[in-house]
């Protein structure tokens, strides 16, 4: 087995301390409010919330993963040569990801959970994966980001921690975006089975039979989308496109806006088993 398909293997493991195991994503709020039952089942209900908040995932949060995997990378090429300056201005531009990120999500409840998930990447990659690093140069990146978040310079958003995480140990970008989905969909459903909308053996046959194909869909729609954060002042004119339909084609998207308006009422609930 190669490195990178272990490191995949790793990441996947559903004991990792991420904290994912304590968000719906939604899904909890979504049911309070009745809005499963609105379907012949809630088998269909939950499956229809998995695609949908699955597709707003690699529409609003790849493209934040992709800059910062991009960055870590262009950094671990060049990472015999690097220079503190250089450390620096990566990590000011992963700041800079962090924060539009923040600007994009615009309810408080996905904003804690995605901050909470990501501090927990950053923790992973110190306590767990750092060590076996023969660099420098990345686990200084890493511990510098995650000063920045303590010092509340950054917010420590997950997308753009997960792309730092994946891009340190080595992992392509492809499977990265691939992960990221995978990882998404297998936690709500997850979230599910805790809620008992459905069983064990149903949410592992979903994963294999409807969600592999919708990642895979989504994975190749959205691999090329980019934060635009980075490419400020980019040139266009080969575009068919004015400036600001090319930043709506190859830039993040909100695509379901009820599910951002259902999970900012997930603290308004009498009682609840999950943060977001």
């Amino acid at each position: 087995m190669d490195d990178e398909t272990y490191i995949q293997l790793l990441l996947a493991d559903s004991n990792l301390p991420t904290g994912s195991f304590v968000a719906s994503s939604g899904l909890e709020s979504f049911s309070t409010h009745g809005l499963l039952s609105l379907t012949p089942s809630k088998t269909d209900g939950t499956l229809a919330f998995v695609q949908d908040s699955l597709q707003n995932h690699a529409h609003s949060a790849l493209p934040f993963t992709s800059d910062a995997h991009s960055l870590v990378c262009a950094l671990s090429e060049s990472s015999t040569h690097s220079s503190l300056a250089e450390v620096d201005q990566t990590l000011a531009a992963l700041i800079t990801l962090d924060r539009s990120y923040e600007s994009l999500t615009l309810n408080h409840v996905t904003r804690r959970a995605s901050t909470a998930q990501g501090t927990a990447m950053l923790t992973l990659h110190a306590r767990a994966f750092a060590p076996s690093s023969t660099s420098k140069v990345i686990p200084t990146l890493v511990d510098n980001l995650k000063l920045a978040v303590r010092r509340g310079e950054a917010h420590g958003h997950l997308p753009v921690c997960w792309g730092v995480l994946t891009a340190a140990l080595g992992l392509s970008l492809a499977r990265a975006q691939h992960l990221a989905l995978f990882l998404h969909a297998r936690s709500i459903l997850s979230a599910a089975v805790r809620m008992n909308t459905i069983g064990p053996y149903l949410a592992q046959h979903m994963l294999l039979s409807d969600i592999k194909p919708l990642v895979d869909t989504l994975v190749a729609e959205c691999r090329n989308l980019r934060s635009g954060v980075l490419v400020a002042g980019e040139d266009n004119s080969n575009s068919n496109l004015d400036p600001d339909e090319t930043t709506y084609a190859t830039g993040p998207a909100s695509t379901w806006p009820l599910g951002e308006i259902v999970a900012i009422r997930h603290d308004l609930q009498h009682s609840r088993i999950f943060n977001s």
